[in-house]
């Protein structure tokens, strides 16, 4: 009995895998969606004299000091 369990829990977990690789895949294809593979690579390029991943806004504009 818990063989067939486990064999339909992995199953589940596999199609809510495959769905949310589509659901990203897909969401990139549109204008608004993130381009997800630039960062993958943040883990490795975290120095702080790397090149951002995504340019930073200024916040200082439109503020007092």
């Amino acid at each position: 009995m818990q063989g067939y369990a486990y064999v339909g829990a992995m199953g589940f977990l596999v199609v809510i895998l495959y769905a949310y690789i589509t659901h990203l895949y897909t969401k990139k294809k549109n204008a608004d969606g993130l381009d997800y593979e630039k960062y993958s690579d943040i883990a490795l390029n975290d120095d702080i004299s790397d090149a951002p991943v995504a340019p930073v806004a200024d916040k200082s504009d439109g503020k007092k000091k």
